[in-house]
C-alpha cells in the first residue's frame, strides 16, 4: 500500500492541509504513521474518509454529528434506522432555521419598506428598530 503525503492527501481530497491537521487533531481522522523525520504518511483510505467529512458538512452536519456518522459505520450492530434517525434530526435543525431565516428575511422586509431613503440616520428606521426605539409612523418620500 502507497503511503501518501499530507500534501498529497490534501491535493487529492480537496481539503487544505491545515483542516486534515484540524480533523486529525479532532479524533475524525486516525493518527497517522510518521516518517522518522516526523512527516505525516496516510494510507490513501483517508481521501475517501475526508471526502464523507465534506459532504457531511455540505448537508449541515457538525463535526460532533459527523463523529457520531463515522462510529455508526465501524459499530457492530449499527443498522440503517440509526443513520436515519441522525439524518431525519438533522431535517428538523434545518426546517426549524428555514424558519429562523424566513422570520429575519420577514423583518428586515417591513424595516427597508419603512426606510424612506431621505433624512439622516437619527431618522432611519432600521437604524432605531436596531437600537430598540419604538417606530414612530413616518411618510414615504
Amino acid at each position: 500500500m502507497k503511503l501518501l503525503t499530507i500534501g498529497q492527501i490534501a491535493i487529492r481530497s480537496g481539503v487544505g492541509i491545515e483542516t486534515v491537521r484540524f480533523y486529525e487533531r479532532e479524533g475524525l481522522l486516525a493518527k497517522p504513521e510518521r516518517t522518522q523525520s516526523g512527516y505525516r504518511q496516510f494510507d490513501e483510505e483517508v481521501i475517501s474518509r475526508l471526502m464523507f467529512i465534506q459532504r457531511a458538512k455540505e448537508l449541515g452536519f457538525t463535526l460532533n454529528e459527523i463523529k457520531e456518522l463515522l462510529s455508526l459505520r465501524i459499530e457492530p450492530g449499527t443498522c440503517c434506522k440509526n443513520v436515519r434517525a441522525k439524518a431525519e434530526s438533522k431535517i428538523a435543525a434545518v426546517e426549524g432555521k428555514i424558519r429562523m431565516l424566513q422570520r429575519m428575511k420577514k423583518a428586515l422586509v417591513r424595516l427597508t419598506q419603512e426606510c424612506c431613503e431621505k433624512g439622516g440616520g437619527s431618522e432611519c428606521p432600521i437604524l432605531d428598530a436596531l437600537d430598540g426605539r419604538p417606530r414612530t409612523s413616518r411618510r414615504r418620500g
